[in-house]
């Protein structure tokens, strides 16, 4: 069987960038029996703490895509946030902007793997686990990685976003 167009793109820009996962392996989407829509859902199947999850999350920052990587086990605060990357307004993206701005749906949303990179901020709360998971495109594909290569694979920022 064919992987979904979606996971096909994660993995040819995990490729690309030569991901790794914390063994130093290419890092490789695993689908898993079910879809998690959730971050406890997805640390549940994976038998992980639910702060492992790296929850991707896509915000409208002034008009303009703004990709968040958040731990499983915080809630983003967007006024905290817009005063620390200077936006007037930011706020949860349409299901219609996510689609259109990563190709993807929520709940299934990747890190990478999207038409154009997006800015991307990632929540120094995953720098304390040794492995992270994070979507691969649809809401059944996960992968390992890093909190160092999550950052390089996404050219993301480390922020707090809590």
């Amino acid at each position: 069987m064919q992987p979904h167009p979606n996971v096909r793109a994660v993995q040819e820009a995990l490729d690309g960038a030569d991901a790794r996962d914390g063994s130093g392996t290419p890092s490789a989407i695993r689908l898993l029996p079910d879809a998690v829509h959730t971050a406890a859902a997805a640390a549940e199947a994976l038998g992980v703490e639910v702060g492992q999850i790296a929850n991707s999350l896509v915000f409208e920052a002034d008009g303009a895509p703004l990709l968040v990587l958040t731990s499983g086990a915080h809630r983003v605060d967007t006024a905290g946030l817009a005063a620390s990357i200077g936006v007037t307004r930011l706020r949860r993206a349409t299901p219609d902007f996510v689609r259109e701005h990563t190709g993807q749906a929520i709940g299934g949303v990747a890190p990478v793997g999207h038409p154009r990179p997006l800015r991307t901020l990632v929540d120094t709360a995953l720098e304390t686990y040794d492995e992270i998971w994070a979507a691969g495109g649809v809401p059944r594909a996960v992968f390992p990685t890093t909190y160092p290569e999550l950052l390089r694979v996404t050219g993301g920022t480390p922020a707090e976003v809590a």
